[in-house]
């Protein structure tokens, strides 16, 4: 994944409600970094489009996963455990995005790989911010592996 190459970086949203979906494409929306935001809303879907299954036969590979962890079908952790246990998918970095503030979910996460763990907060300017931030240390400043 290369900034420069003009290219939009993909970012895969896991996200079952359309409000925090609605929210976070308005936040990356009025980033400097121009991003094509492909939404998803459980965790057997999210897995379908990492693998290019049935309908994301032409999915492109996303440079960033945000994943909550309270989905339908299959729990974030599920879908954490099976990116990271996938060799061709280990290396997309994983943002937990999620309510959770639980210790137990902070450490499975980390435990499962997770690249950073972040809480939504509840205020919507806070929760802005907090997409912008993952925006900027994640698009603009951290080095990314190529893709494959």
């Amino acid at each position: 994944m290369n900034i420069n190459s003009g290219q939009p970086i993909v970012i895969l949203l896991v996200e079952d409600n359309p409000g925090d979906v609605r929210l976070t494409r308005e936040a990356l929306k009025e980033g400097k970094v121009r991003n094509k935001l492909i939404a998803v809303n459980d965790g057997v879907e999210a897995l379908a489009f990492l693998h290019r299954e049935n309908q994301y036969a032409n999915a492109l590979r996303p440079d960033l996963i945000l994943l909550d962890l309270n989905l339908p079908k299959k729990s974030g952790l599920e879908v954490l455990a099976e990116i990271k246990a996938d060799d061709d998918l280990k290396r997309i970095p994983v943002v937990v995005l999620t309510t959770s503030e639980a210790e137990q979910d902070i450490v499975r996460s980390y435990d499962l790989y997770a690249n950073a763990y972040v809480t939504k907060p509840v205020d919507l300017e806070q929760f802005i911010a907090v997409v912008k931030s993952i925006e900027d240390f994640w698009l603009e400043i951290v080095k990314l592996p190529p893709d494959g």
